[in-house]
């Protein structure tokens, strides 16, 4: 059993390893950076993460969504500073981890997870549609068709070989026999090695070549705050899924940490920034890989291309690699939530679709923000619609009035609206045994409500608070003397 498992990581990490390289590249390309910082990142970030984080099975690597956040900043200010960011990022990234906020990805609702993994899939198949490019425009005639066929027929070998045997991961059997046919038969199509060329050295160490100011922390803060948001972001989202595919749990803490190490590690040897990756973590997951063996492989092996293997790397198609990345984005979109849109509330739809969208069009931290938001402004409404109250009059001539519900910010108004002091009897009780108070709204609705009952010259008791009420009536009082 050991040794089959061993066998299935190294396989994974092979496949794993073939699909990073132009991920890795284009990116890099994206943040106008030479594409072996690129590569460097992915073979430090990937390694150490595999290694040390709280997630085997997880892919890491210089990923697109932290490459968009930079540009700005290379175009600007050059490379020095953005290793400098990379520096910064991962140390915000690795206090992230140390004061254990990983937790707080809970806070992130089901629907905002699809979104996100939508809208990932989407980006992923939108970014290869760059590859039908040649310069600016779109490819046509021969080299378009020959393009679309060995895409197809990569698609084809991912889909099918698993019928014939589960031995080997289909893409990288897709990949290495498109590759081969590729050469054998002498097609003239694009490769790896027509986007860029991989060949290089060790990564050595060197601190980022800028002024320690004051005016340079100012320059490089927001980037590496921001950078350090989305590598999060996508990070335990990504763990999350990684979660329920494997039916495991991960350890959310110790990947911010390991993931933050490996950051500010890639800082000094010159490498992007970096976090996990879906695609990737998706490839290696549906290729068998499962402990930290895989991660390790891959990791290892983008430095061996590097270093040793660049020339034969070169030679892989891009479309082979096109449609590995195109199964993946299938494979990511959560198609069973568009089977469940008319089952779910109107409110959870709107969410998974607001996060897709906004994923696509602007970055993934806007639309996990943007989807926390709606879902906690829909909770609200929702809470606050469900404060009601039971009243009738005693055998004394009182009324009293039950009162079911929570209380906070969004239901001050209902609250009050429950209630008739003008034409309430003299004394009049409320019964808050069955209601919740938040927050400092609530204590205030409640001193209103007393108000207008002194105004129209009528007593109000109040009965069975709980402690927490009590304890913030009693904070409120303190405040006003």
């Amino acid at each position: 059993m050991k040794s089959k498992s061993l066998r299935a990581d190294v396989l994974a990490g092979l496949t794993t390893s073939f699909a990073l390289l132009p991920e890795c590249i284009a990116f890099a390309l994206v943040a106008h950076l030479n594409p072996l910082m690129g590569l460097y990142g992915a073979f430090i970030i990937c390694t150490l993460t595999a290694l040390f984080g709280g997630r085997p099975g997880m892919v890491s690597g210089a990923a697109g969504s932290m490459a968009v956040v930079i540009v700005a900043l290379v175009v600007q200010h050059g490379v020095q500073y953005l290793l400098a960011t990379v520096l910064l990022g991962g140390l915000i990234m690795l206090a992230f981890g140390l004061l254990k906020l990983g937790k707080l990805v809970r806070m992130v609702p089901h629907p905002v997870m699809l979104g996100f993994v939508n809208g990932l899939a989407i980006i992923i198949a939108l970014a290869q549609l760059e590859h039908f490019k040649s310069g600016d425009a779109w490819l046509s005639g021969a080299p378009l068709y020959l393009m679309t066929g060995l895409v197809a027929l990569t698609m084809a070998i991912v889909y099918l070989l698993p019928r014939l045997t589960r031995a080997v991961p289909p893409a990288l059997v897709a990949i290495l026999g498109v590759g081969l046919a590729v050469f054998v038969l002498g097609l003239p199509t694009r490769t790896l090695g027509d986007m860029a060329h991989i060949a290089g050295g060790l990564p050595t160490f060197a601190l980022p070549d800028i002024p320690w100011s004051l005016d340079t922390l100012r320059i490089i803060a927001p980037y590496a705050i921001l950078m350090a948001l989305v590598g999060l972001l996508e990070t335990l989202l990504t763990l999350n899924l990684t979660d329920e595919i494997t039916e495991s749990r991960g350890f959310p803490d110790r990947e911010c940490v390991a993931l933050g190490a490996a950051n500010m590690v890639s800082g000094v040897l010159g490498g992007m920034g970096g976090c996990a990756m879906i695609g990737q973590t998706v490839i290696n997951l549906s290729s068998g890989g499962r402990g930290r063996l895989s991660g390790v492989v891959s990791g290892v092996l983008i430095l061996l291309f590097i270093l040793f293997l660049s020339p034969l790397i070169e030679r892989i198609p891009l479309a082979a690699l096109v449609g590995v990345m195109f199964v993946v984005s299938q494979q990511t979109f959560a198609w069973a939530s568009l089977r469940v849109l008319n089952k779910v509330p109107l409110n959870d739809v709107l969410v998974i679709i607001a996060v897709t969208v906004i994923t696509v069009f602007t970055d993934l931290a806007t639309a996990v923000l943007c989807g926390i938001i709606i879902a906690a402004l829909n909770f609200a409404w929702q809470q606050a619609r469900e404060l009601y109250a039971d009243s009738h009059l005693e055998a004394d001539g009182s009324k009293l009035y039950h009162l079911h519900g929570t209380l906070f910010f969004a239901s001050t108004t209902p609250f009050l609206n429950q209630f008739d002091p003008a034409n309430d009897p003299p004394v009049v009780t409320i019964d808050c045994r069955h209601l919740s108070f938040v927050d400092y709204s609530a204590i205030a609705a409640l001193k209103t409500l007393r108000e207008r009952y002194d105004k129209a010259g009528k007593h109000l008791r109040v009965l069975h608070l709980s402690e927490r009420c009590k304890k913030l009536l009693k904070r409120a009082r303190e405040h006003h003397d």
